[in-house]
């Protein structure tokens, strides 16, 4: 399939798991638990997989489909789909706006298109390498023309079990929160929105999956902006059958900003 093509795909998936998520939003049915108390999967989770599934699986090419749920489709191609069919779910399952779908097409290790959708608001961000960034079509810049000290910053935290590594990352954001105007934090991929169209200077989360985070890295990085891990080492995504659940830490943000925030986040001795 050529670039066309799997864009068309990517748009068409997007927005139709995107009206499943609006008809069950208020509605999402029964609530399970996975690894802990934050990592939750809905009735909406699984409606809005299958039609992302169906339409991945009509495609004219058998590319590989590695989705949250599911887990690893192998079809034996050098691509691959990445999916999350409801990124927020935990904002989804209480009322919260904060929610959509993220998809992501690899070929070998690299992402190579991307797309996030917030159907509340129907606003479509995707993305292509070296193609710019776009929401609704219009394109898109990251913020990093101001001082840290006049950015809002997303911060994400989940439950964690560990005091020492809870300790770690509190210490961690009151030395961020030292230095922007305010933290602020959907826990979702609404941060990573904000962050490639402008709106905030960075967001920074150390429990993520790669459905989570592969499409924004290509969207955030093809709108001007830098992506890495929270040591400020470049991103090495897996996509084996073994490990393509593994965790990843990531710190999104506009050019201007990051190296101040990787500094700010991990101080020398």
């Amino acid at each position: 399939m050529d670039q066309d093509q799997t864009m068309k795909i990517l748009h068409s998936a997007l927005k139709g798991a995107g009206e499943v998520l609006l008809q069950h939003f208020g509605n999402s049915g029964k609530i399970r638990i996975k690894e802990s108390i934050s990592s939750v999967v809905t009735d909406a989770d699984f409606a809005s997989e299958r039609v992302i599934t169906e339409i991945l699986l009509s495609a004219p090419e058998p590319y590989n489909i590695i989705s949250e749920e599911s887990g690893f489709m192998d079809r034996g191609s050098a691509y691959t789909w990445v999916v999350d069919p409801l990124d927020g779910t935990s904002n989804f399952a209480a009322g919260l706006p904060w929610f959509g779908v993220i998809i992501a097409l690899f070929k070998d290790k690299k992402p190579i298109q991307g797309g996030m959708y917030l159907p509340l608001e129907k606003q479509l961000y995707y993305t292509e390498h070296g193609g710019g960034a776009y929401k609704n079509d219009v394109r898109i810049t990251t913020r990093d023309t101001m001082a840290l000290e006049e950015n809002l910053v997303a911060y994400s935290f989940d439950y964690c079990k560990d005091p020492g590594k809870a300790f770690l990352e509190m210490e961690m954001l009151r030395r961020l929160s030292a230095r922007v105007r305010n933290i602020r934090s959907t826990n979702s991929l609404v941060d990573f929105c904000l962050v490639a169209d402008g709106r905030l200077g960075a967001a920074i989360n150390q429990t993520t999956k790669i459905w989570d985070i592969a499409a924004a890295w290509l969207l955030i990085r093809e709108a001007g902006g830098m992506v890495t891990d929270i040591s400020g080492r470049q991103m090495d995504f897996d996509l084996s059958a073994r490990d393509f659940g593994r965790n990843y830490t990531i710190v999104a943000a506009g050019s201007g900003l990051h190296r101040e925030i990787i500094d700010i986040i991990n101080p020398k001795p």
